[in-house]
């Protein structure tokens, strides 16, 4: 079991302590990160459907209960074929053992215990839920000396069915006398255990003790206790006076409520000991022999009359001196009432036999029916001979038998009965069907937020891996299976992936690609691609200059990279020589980093010698610049010379040529 995961989130660690039908295991819930007491049902009792209803019914009992002196339940489930329980981690020791270690306990911390115990019941007797099994063992201390009521394993709800069985549950010890008798319950009966408890507390042992159990329930229906005041003197007489009601045969000579118990030992600890003596008069007289050599007519202790005429309540010591004188008085009655008692039994006894036999009806055990069919069951008792035949049958849902198979008999197996009797079963539905739900929508959620969302939805979850997701934040679900809004059956498991944030990607070398060549490498490597333009004279149009971030720089997958292409060397602007004599456009142009192609051509409005026109006001760096020179008004030989050679007019009338320099 260690090391095992249970409903997807709660640990299993070490083993506390195993219990009648329970083992306690010391566990962390992964969701909320705390130390949990986690409860699993004993692998025997698990397929026993009555077993998992009580289970059931407790994780139920107890989540309803509000109390600082009553241990926590968080959570509940079925995972597999282990039923289990998710309670409040308790640190510190049971009473029991704080009892045996040290002794009786002073009267105050008697009294303090008792209190908060009274307090407990309190609670949970305004839910009409009886704990059923207070004892010492199931009282935690705490560090800070506070206690925490534990264990209601056995506690049961006043309406519920299961109520029905009257079977003798809880310690011997510590059971009330209509408990042992199997008699219907009420919060008295936990009353009378805590009684008990604060009995042992103050005197360091049990009221009543013998060999067995069986001998131990009898003297709690026929033995009075001996007053605790007799055993450790150091009790005081409102103590003990307080102990021996709740300690009172007959419920209706106790303390009616929890509350009315808490209020006396308040009152005992604030010191209002009048208070604590009107809550306690009349108390019975603490016989210390047996009920049963009791006479039905026994006079009955009364209080001693006050200086004042008024009644003041007898110490249960008085009490028990006044019970032993009458004693004497009573035992030549209680033997004629014995002999009349044994004489009226044996009466009866032979009225019933005379009554079966009179009736010719022969009974006979039942037989065993659970795990088959109805057809299996009737031939059983067919074959039998014994008469039995299947009685009514009612049909229920059950998670742990097979459709169709009996789960439930009446009778019970074993159980004597007449013959020709009818036997009622019940019969497995098979397991119930899941309602169908719509699965929740996860997204953004933290862990335990999508656990409790899930948990409003009757389902289940559980952490699958991380993911990588730039959109949603890290820890939070950014997936889940199955999808949000689509179906699912209650208790179902979804698997929910939480983020890691955006994933980080290298950036490719890009520069020197084409434009085209570097888009396409960067989206294979999940980029989106942004593209500028700028002019270089070193890199040729269309190819990459750089891009941002540069490559070997680590981004967000699905992030921007920005690449910048060439468009080819910038344009400058051309210095305009218009106007100026060849010589001096030539070296303008040169100094601004042109070449110079020279033409010429006749002009009557421009002077020998002068530009004309130029072929560019703009154009790239270093790019030949044409310039048309004048030759004057007469013919024109159009003649060109190159960027490095100078055009030379000489000073002619008539006619004129262009020669170049060789």
């Amino acid at each position: 079991m260690a090391d095992r995961v249970l409903g997807g989130r709660y640990q299993v660690l070490d083993k506390v302590g195993t219990g009648g039908m329970a083992t306690v295991y010391r566990g962390m819930d992964q969701v909320l990160g705390r130390t949990v007491a986690i409860k699993t049902m004993l692998p025997q009792y698990a397929t026993d459907p009555s077993f998992a209803a009580r289970f059931k019914q407790e994780a139920q009992a107890a989540a309803a209960l509000n109390s600082p002196y009553i241990v926590s339940v968080y959570d509940w489930g079925k995972d597999g074929d282990t039923y289990y329980i998710i309670m409040e981690y308790l640190r510190g020791t049971d009473l029991k053992s704080g009892i045996r270690k040290h002794g009786a306990l002073d009267c105050k911390k008697v009294a303090q215990i008792g209190s908060q115990i009274a307090q407990a019941l309190s609670v949970a007797h305004n839910h009409d839920i009886i704990h059923r099994d207070i004892k010492p063992q199931n009282i935690m201390v705490q560090p800070d000396g506070n206690i925490k009521v534990m264990d209601f394993g056995i506690a049961r709800a006043k309406n519920s069915h299961l109520t029905t069985d009257n079977s003798v549950l809880g310690t011997a010890h510590y059971v009330s006398p209509e408990q042992t008798q199997g008699k219907p319950l009420g919060p008295t009966t936990d009353l009378y255990s805590l009684g008990i408890v604060m009995y042992e507390a103050a005197t360091g042992r049990v009221p009543f003790d013998g060999d067995n159990a069986v001998t131990v329930a009898m003297k709690q229906v026929t033995e009075q206790p001996v007053p605790p005041s007799q055993i450790n003197p150091n009790v005081d007489p409102q103590l003990e006076a307080i102990i021996l009601k709740c300690m009172q045969k007959d419920p209706k000579d106790r303390f009616q409520t929890a509350d009315e118990l808490y209020h006396t030992l308040h009152d005992y600890l604030a010191g209002r000991m009048q208070a604590v003596n009107n809550a306690t008069a009349m108390l019975p007289a603490a016989a210390t022999t047996p009920l049963a050599a009791r006479g039905s007519n026994a006079t009955q202790s009364m209080p001693r009359m006050q200086a004042t005429g008024r009644m003041r309540p007898q110490s249960a010591t008085e009490q028990a001196a006044q019970e032993e004188e009458e004693r004497r008085k009573k035992q030549r009655r209680n033997r004629v009432l014995a002999v009349i008692g044994a004489i009226a039994g044996i009466a009866l006894v032979v009225f019933l036999v005379v009554s079966v036999l009179g009736s010719g009806s022969k009974a006979y055990s039942v037989p065993n029916l659970l795990g088959l069919t109805q057809d299996e069951a009737a031939a059983m008792l067919d074959s039998d001979g014994h008469g039995f035949e299947i009685g009514e049958v009612t049909e229920q849902y059950s998670s742990t038998v097979e459709e169709g198979k009996i789960i439930e008999q009446t009778p019970g197996a074993g159980r004597t009965a007449t013959e020709g009797s009818k036997i009622d079963i019940v019969v497995s539905k098979g397991e119930e069907p899941a309602a169908s739900v719509t699965v929740p929508d996860l997204t953004n959620c933290t862990p335990s937020e999508a656990q409790d969302l899930l948990n409003k939805y009757g389902l289940k979850g559980q952490a699958g891996d991380s993911v990588y997701n730039a959109d949603v934040e890290v820890g939070h679900v950014a997936e889940q299976e199955p999808a949000a809004g689509t179906s699912a059956k209650a208790g179902d498991t979804i698997t929910y992936h939480l983020s890691q944030g955006a994933e980080q990607v290298s950036v490719p070398n890009v520069v020197g690609d084409s434009q085209s060549d570097a888009t396409s490498a960067l989206k294979s490597d999940g980029f989106s691609v942004n593209v500028v333009q700028s002019s270089s004279s070193s890199v040729e149009k269309g190819y990459v200059i750089s891009s941002n971030p540069s490559a070997g720089t680590s981004a967000d997958k699905g992030s921007t990279v920005t690449i910048t292409v060439s468009t080819g060397p910038a344009s400058v602007s051309v210095p305009n020589v218009v106007g100026y004599d060849e010589s001096s456009a030539e070296t303008a142009l040169k100094n601004a980093g042109f070449g110079v192609s020279v033409t010429t051509e006749t002009s009557s409005t421009v002077a020998k010698g002068k530009v004309i026109s130029q072929s560019a006001t703009s154009a790239t760096s270093g790019s030949t610049i044409t310039i048309v020179v004048s030759s004057g008004s007469g013919s024109s030989s159009n003649n060109t010379t190159g960027n490095e050679g100078n055009t030379s007019g000489g000073d002619h009338s008539g006619s004129s040529g262009t020669s170049g320099n060789h």
